[in-house]
């Protein structure tokens, strides 16, 4: 249907240019007779010779979740923005800082969050111990000082533990205030490297030896550390700067860096992701100006020459707006997108009163539309997310990213799934599993594992709502005791690439002399027993899987279960720990 509406919208767009204004409105008196349906759905506005999208004419359901799909945020240190929020002086203060960060990483997995970009270089300082740059002052108050701990490797650690990748965010050109620490320490080191504009320090893009210095940096990082991706920020000519070359050349410029970079961290680790965050315009569309505001042209970022040239895996371009900025620039990535991810960043701080005040249905339709397209999403900033700004961390996780998804393989990098693993064995008494097996083509140095689970047969490894953990380190997991599931385990490569599932028997499930207690429903209700007087007056509805989806009271012995979707369903009880016991297992039909 979102196909032909844009025919139909790109038909309108012909049509308006073979008449003048004034015939506009005759032509759509026309059209509306054979067309009410559609035109119902746009509101289609001639202004200065351009077709106005009308975001209300996307808003469709996103339905099911696709199973492959970067979900991401922007996570930044910088001033302790999204984090730190204290600072770490002694081994209390360490622990309560890391309890900080753990405490966001959870909160962004259960929203479906499976890909963190964090900010690692900052202004010329760094959160790890570098040979190049000295600490950022974020984590311990003083600026190149130790905090005591390893900031970089704690997050790695922390977001593989639960199943999210992690890509070292690196600003790249601005150095920040001209006496500041970042500055300072390349000026006296590198001083060719550096050029000021007014109080502020950039680096050189036309200088080679800024390349190397930065894809130095980047090895480093790749070296050092089990890190998912390099993540390139401000890779391109500050807006402050009077370009003086010819734009061909100062994109050569830039992709010169690129390139270096991209050589360096692939020559050391080919598994690892190159990504950035170009201008969220790439240019200026036929029908459709970015008002002076775009990579190519304005800051020579030829960002889908990288995606072409393989000097890129992943794009965020940053989308920080709404409408006819927004929509159609959005569906220029995705058919320029060479086979790559594309994941456009949301502008969400537009969300705070005290910056723009949009509305919540701003951002979700802007999802909506980048799902339809195959692209994914980002957010800008952490933050704002997990504040839950107007709802939108609400919607995430309890509507949009209702299942998890795996990260889009890179598949022009490597292409051969490893070998399933070849044994299962499960213990649904003690609620363990294990497996072993499976076989890495690979070049990268361990495999990764995929849990699926169903009440039917096989287990359908296509559908995402049997996903169950993602991305396990290890060949064995805790599951729910005495469940009544089939399991299904896959082998994944640090590329992505993942094997056929070995399924558990079908003998081994349903065994127990107890059965599954299948509830009573009617249109809009759960029919509980009215033999039973329940201690809690709510309740927790879960997927099979035992992610939970909503809370509801216990009214009457009866649960209302309106606007719940078709599927089964676990109901458990709900006390004051937020633990539970199970009810029983019900179903939604249409």
């Amino acid at each position: 249907m979102v196909g032909l509406n844009l025919i139909i919208i790109l038909s309108l767009q012909t049509v308006y240019k073979q008449y003048i204004k004034t015939q506009v409105c005759e032509i759509f008196i026309q059209m509306k007779k054979v067309l009410f349906l559609i035109l119902t759905l746009f509101a289609i506005q001639t202004i200065k010779g351009q077709t106005n999208f009308n975001s209300s004419l996307f808003n469709f359901q996103s339905g099911l979740s696709p199973k492959r799909e970067v979900r991401a945020v922007w996570l930044t240190t910088i001033g302790g923005l999204d984090w730190p929020h204290s600072y770490a002086q002694s081994p209390t203060s360490i622990t309560k800082q890391k309890k900080e960060l753990q405490v966001i990483l959870d909160q962004l997995k259960v929203a479906g969050i499976n890909t963190v970009l964090f900010q690692t270089r900052i202004r010329g300082t760094v959160v790890y111990s570098s040979d190049y740059e000295p600490w950022d002052g974020c984590l311990s108050g003083t600026p190149n000082k130790s905090p005591g701990y390893d900031a970089l490797g704690f997050a790695i650690e922390e977001c593989h533990k639960r199943g999210m990748e992690i890509q070292a965010w690196i600003v790249t050109i601005p150095m920040g205030k001209w006496n500041q620490e970042g500055c300072k320490n390349l000026r006296n080191r590198y001083p060719s490297l550096l050029k000021r504009i007014g109080e502020e320090g950039f680096m050189d893009m036309e200088n080679p030896q800024t390349a190397q210095y930065l894809a130095n940096i980047c090895g480093e990082i790749t070296s050092k550390y089990d890190i998912d991706g390099i993540h390139l920020d401000y890779i391109r000519y500050p807006e402050t700067w009077h370009i003086k070359v010819p734009k061909e050349t100062g994109r050569n410029h830039i992709t010169n860096i690129v390139k270096a970079i991209s050589s360096k961290v692939y020559g050391l680790k080919p598994w690892v992701k190159m990504s950035c965050s170009p201008i969220g315009k790439f240019n200026d569309l036929s029908r459709y100006w970015s008002h002076g505001w775009n990579a190519y042209h304005k800051v020579c970022q030829d960002a889908q020459l990288w995606l072409k040239d393989n000097l890129m895996d992943e794009l965020y371009p940053m989308m920080y707006f709404k409408g006819n900025q927004f929509y159609p620039f959005a569906i220029d990535w995705s058919e320029n997108n060479y086979g790559k991810t594309i994941a456009p960043g949301l502008g969400i701080y537009f969300m705070d009163p005290k910056e723009k005040n949009w509305s919540l249905e701003t951002i979700t339709q802007e999802l909506n539309v980048l799902r339809q397209y195959h692209l994914g999403n980002a957010y800008f900033r952490s933050k704002f997310f997990t504040d839950n700004l107007k709802g939108l961390y609400f919607f995430v996780a309890n509507n949009y990213n209702r299942y998890p998804a795996l990260i889009p393989a890179i598949t022009w990098r490597h292409s051969i799934a490893p070998t399933a693993p070849q044994a299962i064995n499960i213990d649904k008494v003690n609620g363990r599993i294990s497996w072993s097996g499976a076989k890495d083509n690979s070049d990268a140095p361990y495999l990764l594992y995929n849990i699926y689970a169903d009440s039917k047969f096989p287990v359908d490894i296509n559908n995402p709502g049997n996903l169950v953990q993602t991305r396990l380190k290890e060949e064995s997991a805790t599951i729910p005791k005495n469940d009544k599931l089939f399991y299904a385990i896959t082998a994944m490569d640090r590329y992505g690439n993942e094997s056929n599932a070995i399924q558990e028997k079908k003998y081994s499930v349903y065994t127990s002399k107890a059965p599954l207690l299948w509830l009573k429903t009617n249109d809009n209700s759960i029919l509980l027993s009215q033999d039973i007087q329940y201690t809690s007056s709510f309740v927790a509805i879960e997927t099979l899987q035992g992610t939970p989806l909503y809370t509801r009271s216990i009214k009457d012995n009866q649960v209302n279960i309106k606007g719940i979707p078709q599927g089964e369903y676990v109901l458990k009880t709900i006390n004051k720990h937020n633990q539970g016991s199970l009810i029983g297992y019900f179903r939604i039909t249409q």
